[in-house]
C-alpha cells in the first residue's frame, strides 16, 4: 500500500515538472490570487503588516518580480524547446528553479532574513532562468530569438537594482521603471508573434480568405518605437518628448493591429483574446503618451493600464491557450476560460478608470482587485488539474 502510494505521488511529480509551463503557470496564478487580496487588505489599513518594504514597494515588486517572472518562466521554458529543437528544461533542474521562486516570494513576504540574504535569495530566480535560456540557445544555436534572452537578462539587472537601492535606502524607481518597460517591449515582441500566427491559423481553420498582414517594415517600425518610448520612459519619465513617442508607439501600433483582423476570431474566445491583451497594450501607450503630458488618466492609472490590462489579459491568453495545446486538450475556449477573460478585463477597466468616476477609491480597488485576482484563482481551479496530470495524449 504505502509503496503503491509512493509510485503515485512520484508520478505526479514527474507530470508536474516535466514541463515548464505546469508549476509556474499554476504557481503564478494562485500567487496573483491571493496577492493582490493581501495588497488591497494593506491599503485598507486592515491589520499590521510586517514586510521588508514598505507595502507599496513590496506590492509593486512582488507584481514586476514574482508574479510575471513566473508567466514568463512557464512561457518560455516551453518555448525554448521549440526554438532550438532540444528537450526540454524538466525534472530535478525545473524543480530547483521553481524552489528557487517560491523561495523569493517567501523572503519578500517574511522578514526572518536580512535584506541582503533577501536580494540573493530573491535575485537568484531570475538570474538562473537567464543562465538556462542562454545555455539552451547556445546549445540549439538558435540565435535568432536572442532579443528575447537580451531582454529577460535585462529584467534580471533591473531586479537586482531594485535591491541595492533598497538595501541602501534609496527609491528605487529606476528599477521598476526599467522592469516595466521591458514588460512594454516583451509584449510588442512576443506578442506580435503569437496574436497573427494563431489568427492565421484559425482563420485558415474557418475557411476564410483574410490572413493577418506577415511581417514587414511596418512592424519593424512598430517595435522600434516602443523600444525607443520604453528606453525615454526609463530615462526621461516626465519628459514632453517621452510622451509624444508614446503617442507615435501607440498609433503604429494601432494600425498594426487592425491588419491581423482580429473581429474575425470572433468565435473563438482563445484567439480573441489575444487581440484584447494587444488592444490593452496600444491603449497603455496612448494613455501613457497623455498622462505625460498633462492629459486624461494619473500616471499611476495609465501605468495600471499597462500592468493590470496589457499583462493580465495577454498573460491569461497565452497560458489557457498552452495549457489546452500543451495537454492534448482541444484549443477552444469553454465557459469558464472565458469568465477567466471577462474578470481579468473587469479588473482592469475599475483599476484604469475607476478612479475617475468619483466612487470610493477603497470601494473602486476593491472590486477591480477582486476580479482581477478573481481570474487568476479561477484559472487555478479549472486548469490546476490540467497542469497537475498527465497530457491526454500521452
Amino acid at each position: 500500500m504505502g509503496g503503491g502510494m509512493e509510485r503515485i505521488g512520484a508520478a505526479s511529480l514527474t507530470t508536474f515538472f516535466s514541463y515548464g509551463f505546469r508549476p509556474f503557470f499554476l504557481g503564478a496564478s494562485l500567487f496573483a490570487g491571493v496577492a493582490i487580496p493581501v495588497w488591497i487588505l494593506i491599503l485598507a489599513g486592515t491589520g499590521n503588516p510586517v514586510l521588508l518594504s514598505a507595502g507599496r514597494d513590496w506590492h509593486v515588486h512582488e507584481m514586476l518580480f514574482g508574479f510575471l517572472p513566473a508567466v514568463i518562466a512557464g512561457f518560455l521554458l516551453t518555448a525554448v524547446p521549440n526554438w532550438t529543437d532540444r528537450p526540454a528544461i524538466q525534472g530535478r533542474e525545473l524543480m530547483i528553479l521553481f524552489i528557487l521562486w517560491l523561495a523569493g516570494r517567501m523572503a519578500m513576504a517574511i522578514p526572518l532574513l536580512s535584506p541582503m540574504f533577501t536580494a540573493l535569495v530573491d535575485g537568484a530566480f531570475l538570474v538562473a532562468l537567464v543562465g538556462l535560456v542562454w545555455r539552451e540557445l547556445a546549445a540549439g544555436n538558435s540565435w535568432n530569438h536572442a532579443p528575447v534572452a537580451v531582454a529577460i537578462s535585462l529584467y534580471a539587472a533591473a531586479n537586482v537594482t531594485f535591491h541595492v537601492f533598497s538595501v541602501n535606502g534609496a527609491e528605487p524607481d529606476l528599477a521598476l521603471r526599467l522592469a516595466l518597460a521591458l514588460d512594454l517591449f516583451l509584449l510588442t515582441f512576443i506578442g506580435g508573434r503569437l496574436t497573427p500566427n494563431f489568427t492565421r491559423e484559425f482563420l485558415v481553420g474557418q475557411g476564410k480568405r483574410e490572413r493577418p498582414a506577415p511581417f514587414s517594415s511596418f512592424d519593424g517600425l512598430s517595435i522600434a518605437l516602443v523600444l525607443v518610448a520604453a528606453l525615454a520612459w526609463t530615462a526621461l519619465p516626465s519628459a514632453s518628448a517621452t510622451g509624444w513617442t508614446f503617442l507615435a508607439a501607440g498609433a503604429v501600433n494601432l494600425g498594426r493591429l487592425v491588419r491581423w483582423y482580429g473581429w474575425l476570431t470572433w468565435r473563438e474566445p482563445l484567439v480573441l483574446s489575444l487581440h484584447v491583451g494587444y488592444g490593452w497594450l496600444v491603449l497603455s501607450m496612448l494613455l501613457l503618451g497623455c498622462a505625460r503630458l498633462g492629459i486624461g488618466l494619473a500616471k499611476e492609472d495609465a501605468v495600471h493600464a499597462l500592468t493590470t490590462g496589457a499583462v493580465g489579459a495577454m498573460t491569461l491568453a497565452v497560458m489557457t491557450r498552452a495549457s489546452l495545446g500543451h495537454t492534448g486538450r482541444p484549443k477552444q475556449a469553454d465557459p469558464a476560460t472565458v469568465c477567466v477573460y471577462v474578470l481579468v478585463i473587469l479588473g482592469a477597466a475599475l483599476r484604469v478608470f475607476g478612479p475617475t468616476t468619483g466612487v470610493p477609491t477603497n470601494l473602486v480597488l476593491g472590486f477591480a482587485g477582486a476580479a482581477w485576482s478573481g481570474a487568476y484563482l479561477l484559472f487555478a481551479v479549472v486548469y490546476g488539474p490540467y497542469l497537475i496530470r498527465p497530457s491526454l495524449d500521452e
